[in-house]
This record gives C-alpha cells, sequence and structure tokens, in this order.
C-alpha cells in the first residue's frame, strides 16, 4: 500500500519524507489557501517545491470545471515535473478529459468520487488513480470502506489499472482498514500516518528495557 499525504504544507511534507514511507502528495485548491498561497504563480511554484521534496506522484488539482479549461490547466501542470499527476473532479467533461489525458500519457487522479459507477467511469476513462472519500461518505452516515470493497472487486474483475486511492482518510484505523480490503493508496494527514507508530506495550516495553539497562549499568 502506498502512503500519500494530503496537505500542502511543506514541513508536514518533508516529515513525512524524513519518515521514509511517503510514496507521494495530493493537494487542491481549500489546502493551498489554508497556506496562504493564492494567485495562479504562487500556486505552481509550489507544486514546484513539493515536487523537489517527495519521490513519488504529486496530485495538482486543476480548478476549471469545462473541458477546454482542463485540458489547458492540466497540460501547464504536467509540464511542470513528472512527478505531477492532474486532479480531475469526477464530472462528464472531467471524464471526457481523462480520457483525454490517458491518450497523451498524462498521469491522473479522478476526485470527488462517491459511488462505484463513477468509479467504473474514471477506469474505462485511463485514469492512473481513482479517489473515493471515504471520510465524507462516513459523515453522511454512509460506509465509505463499503465503497472502497465494491472498487476493488469491480477493477479486479476486469483488470483495471486504475489504482483505487483512498482519499479523506482521518485516522489511523481507515489507514488499516483501506489495506484489509485492498486500497492501493491512501492519502492522509500526517498525524493519521505517525498515529501508527503508537501502541501503549510499545511504550511500556521500551520503558522496561531502558530501566533495566540503567540498573545493569549502575
Amino acid at each position: 500500500m502506498k502512503f500519500f499525504i494530503d496537505t500542502a504544507n511543506l514541513d508536514q511534507i518533508r516529515d513525512a519524507q524524513d519518515l521514509g514511507v511517503l510514496d507521494g502528495v495530493t493537494t487542491n485548491p481549500s489546502l493551498m489557501a489554508k497556506e496562504g498561497i493564492s494567485g495562479q504563480e504562487n500556486v505552481l511554484n509550489h507544486y514546484k517545491a513539493i515536487c523537489d521534496i517527495v519521490d513519488g506522484d504529486v496530485s495538482a488539482e486543476v480548478i476549471s470545471t469545462d473541458y477546454e479549461g482542463m485540458i489547458k490547466e492540466g497540460m501547464a501542470l504536467a509540464e511542470l515535473n513528472p512527478k505531477i499527476v492532474v486532479k480531475i473532479p469526477m464530472i462528464k467533461d472531467g471524464v471526457k478529459a481523462l480520457k483525454y489525458f490517458s491518450d497523451q500519457g498524462v498521469k491522473t487522479n479522478c476526485t470527488l468520487v462517491f459511488s462505484a459507477g463513477q468509479a467504473l467511469l474514471a477506469a474505462k476513462a485511463g485514469a492512473t488513480y481513482v479517489s473515493p472519500f471515504i471520510g465524507r461518505l462516513d459523515d453522511i452516515s454512509t460506509d465509505g470502506l463499503d465503497l472502497i470493497e465494491k472498487i476493488r472487486v469491480i477493477y479486479d474483475n476486469y483488470e483495471y489499472e486504475t489504482e483505487i486511492l483512498a482519499a479523506s482518510v482521518r485516522h489511523p484505523m481507515h489507514i488499516i482498514e483501506c489495506a484489509e480490503i485492498g486500497a492501493d493508496v491512501m492519502t492522509g494527514p500526517l498525524s493519521a500516518i505517525t498515529a501508527l507508530l503508537k501502541h501503549p506495550l510499545t511504550d511500556i516495553g521500551l520503558e522496561k528495557f531502558l530501566a533495566d539497562h540503567a540498573k545493569s549499568n549502575s
């Protein structure tokens, strides 16, 4: 399972990279705004800065919702760095754009996916990644993990190469459960990733080892 971090914060991206488990980054206009980044040139430069930190794919989202606009923006993003994955919304023109980029050899991430039917369309159009938002489905009392399972079955049935990128991951159990049911990638906050490190028995065991070591050297 690949680990992506969902942020535009460079310090958090560096921390995740330094941990040695980071495979990529996803971000969006809302996350950019949260870091105080605005204006096309500043946003593009920030994507370049992210690419300089990480070794893997970096999803960069288009703002346009019409076909021509998405193509224009997406190609400009793709030209920034080979690591860039163009993030396209799951709408009619978005599916058309996914097909165009696939034919051009440009990597894509189909975002805002909330149903198996949408995921099927994205795979048919040649998306590199499909991003079902499990946390947002949980927010409306719908099982986001059930959606991951359905997409996994469909993709396996027809050997689609599109990778399932579990998005809107909120906590460490989301990560574990997505790994159990076969998501190819998860993207979430640094806090969810580092929470996997923690277990009370690890803390107790380490404390005892250190105490015994101190006694033997006293």
